[in-house]
């Protein structure tokens, strides 16, 4: 039987002139403890410039179970989770992540 796989991700919009603080203050919080959670499979963080003097900052993680994503994310698996300084970056704030099965594909050279 092969191996289920979830993704969770996340999404938001900074300003753009923000981008390398939040950025490093994202690797410090959310990746470090998305890495930290046994049963997480890695984590990336992905910026994309919108033109407007917004970026939208989006988080991927890979987690070998829901059980995992838990033990991150609390009971509530679907609700997202928020760190102290957040507000000072975050121009929206969604409620909510996506979690998706991961059914097939591969990236080379990461």
């Amino acid at each position: 039987m092969d191996k289920t796989v979830i993704l969770r991700r996340w999404s938001a919009r900074i300003r753009t002139a923000d981008e390398a603080e939040y950025v490093a203050y994202i690797a410090g919080t959310g990746l470090d403890d998305y890495r930290a959670t046994p049963g997480n499979l890695g984590a990336q963080m992905l910026v994309r410039t919108l033109g407007n003097g917004e970026s939208e900052v989006t988080t991927l993680s890979w987690w070998e179970s829901i059980d995992a994503i838990a033990a991150f994310a609390g009971e509530d698996i679907d609700c997202a989770r928020y760190y102290p300084e957040d507000d000072r970056f975050l121009l929206t704030r969604p409620d909510h992540v996506e979690h998706h099965r991961v059914v097939g594909g591969a990236v080379q050279g990461l």
